[in-house]
């Protein structure tokens, strides 16, 4: 046992929150120094669905003329309505309250199944065009059976992956190193930054309406992660404009950051208030860029580059307080 373990549990014993026996059960309990494999075994089973799904990606790749379209659909199918099969028989149905698995491997063979979903219908697409000209319809069809399939056998995994679907569905597709330039979609299609945020704010009033009805509470935090990351990221993109509606931008980014500041504390959630605090410290700077860019610094540039260090050092120091103040704050 730990000097930490043993100092939390001597102030619970001072508290008189338990008794002597009770300390001492703690402590026979932890000098077994029993842990665990629960991480581990998951993070196992992760690697598999990644492997195993990626087996049948190449696996289509390689043996697409040797197999045939018509076998590798089959094949697929069959793995997919077993996979189904198995998980709707074994599972306890749709609750509103979290519902825990007896065994993680139904968890993942619900996220092998909704993979192989999404990669059969794509196939189905691009070889047959069953959708016809209505591509968007292949990206819907999987983003509504992962939808159903996350609430129905409680899955976190799939539902990241019906928000990802849904989102690639208004078109909002940006890799990282993207953010930063002027060539990702937000700045080539301005329409696209409003369905965008638009969209981050319904997955924001869907939390909202969850919590009045009760239904899965425990995937507040998957809806607001993504809610975050696709405001701020639509926000930061068009500050770079030269048009005055950067301004607009600006606001929607500094409410968006109020937001998330209020709720990661009501949720403590630690992951929201970080990502929260890099967002707005990236447009904080963008701001004062585009303000201080039709400034004159001919007479002040030597000042400016030597407060500039200090400014990112002061930047480093002010993010360790924060974030040591909020783990002060949720541990009342």
């Amino acid at each position: 046992m730990t000097q930490f373990d043993e100092q939390l549990t001597q102030d619970l014993f001072d508290k008189k929150m338990i008794t002597e026996n009770q300390l001492q059960e703690i402590k026979n309990y932890r000098s077994l120094n029993i842990f665990s494999l629960n991480v581990e075994l998951k993070l196992l089973l992760s690697i598999s669905v990644l492997m195993f799904t990626s087996g049948v990606g190449i696996l289509i790749y390689d043996n697409i003329d040797s197999i045939g379209h018509i076998a590798l659909l089959a094949i697929l199918f069959v793995i997919t309505c077993g996979c189904f099969y198995y998980c709707f028989k074994n599972s306890q149905g749709f609750q509103k309250t979290e519902t825990k698995f007896e065994s993680p491997f139904l968890e993942y063979l619900v996220l092998i199944a909704n993979v192989l979903t999404c990669i059969f219908i794509g196939y189905l697409q691009v070889q047959y065009e069953v959708f016809g000209t209505h591509y968007g319809l292949a990206t819907l069809v999987p983003t509504l059976v992962s939808f159903f399939c996350a609430y129905y056998f409680d899955n976190r995994s799939v539902l990241t992956i019906a928000i990802t679907g849904l989102a690639a569905y208004i078109g909002f597709s940006v890799t990282p190193q993207e953010i930063f330039q002027g060539n990702n979609d937000f700045y080539a299609n301005p329409s696209l930054s409003y369905s965008a945020i638009m969209l981050g704010v319904l997955l924001i009033l869907w939390t909202v309406y969850s919590f009045k009805i009760e239904l899965k509470t425990h995937f507040t935090l998957v809806y607001l992660t993504f809610a975050l990351h696709i405001i701020s990221i639509a926000s930061i993109s068009n500050m770079y404009r030269d048009e005055l509606i950067w301004i607009l931008f600006a606001l929607i980014l500094a409410g968006s950051s109020y937001y998330f500041y209020k709720i990661s504390y009501q949720l403590k959630a630690i992951s929201l208030y970080v990502f929260m605090i890099i967002y707005a410290y990236i447009g904080i700077n963008i701001f004062l860029f585009r303000i201080f860019e039709h400034a004159d610094f001919d007479e002040i540039w030597v000042l400016f580059f030597m407060l500039l260090p200090i400014y990112f050092i002061g930047s480093i120091v002010m993010f360790i307080k924060l974030i040591k103040n909020f783990n002060k704050e949720i541990a009342k």
